[in-house]
């Protein structure tokens, strides 16, 4: 007994709605990242000026530590206490080897706040540490 005489076999081809839907998809993902990306350097910091200060591209996955002049540390825009910021950094260390740290102070931060970060850097094992800056304008 045959029960399947109805069904026919037919070619769909190339479906473009499915494809324009995972392209919407992915243009809104890009966009959102771009605003977090740039929510992270935006806190009000003077970051010091350097003669070998670039703007350097970011590397994905790599963390930026703001520093504020109080010695308030900054992670996503939240303030973290020093014990937060250290659990974090070594959840980070024993997933991610060789992640890179990057620390923005503001060039009023007491270099005793810098020092703390980046000890905390060490004693996780976080070696690929740099620091903001920016170049220096003609003006000065």
């Amino acid at each position: 007994m045959n029960f399947r005489t109805d069904l026919k076999e037919t070619n769909l081809g190339f479906q473009m709605a499915p494809m324009v839907d995972v392209v919407f998809l992915l243009l809104i993902f890009f966009m959102v990242a771009t605003v977090y990306a740039q929510w992270e350097t935006k806190i009000g910091l003077t970051v010091p000026t350097a003669d070998s200060g670039i703007q350097a591209s970011r590397n994905p996955g790599e963390i930026i530590i703001n520093l504020d002049e109080g010695g308030k540390i900054y992670i996503n825009s939240v303030e973290v206490s020093i014990e937060r910021l250290h659990n974090l950094l070594s959840e980070i260390a024993e997933t991610f080897t060789g992640q890179p740290v990057i620390i923005r102070a503001d060039k009023k931060t007491n270099f005793e706040s810098v020092i703390e970060v980046l000890d905390l850097c060490r004693k996780v094992d976080i070696w690929n540490v740099s620091f903001a800056t920016v170049p220096k304008s003609s003006e000065n």
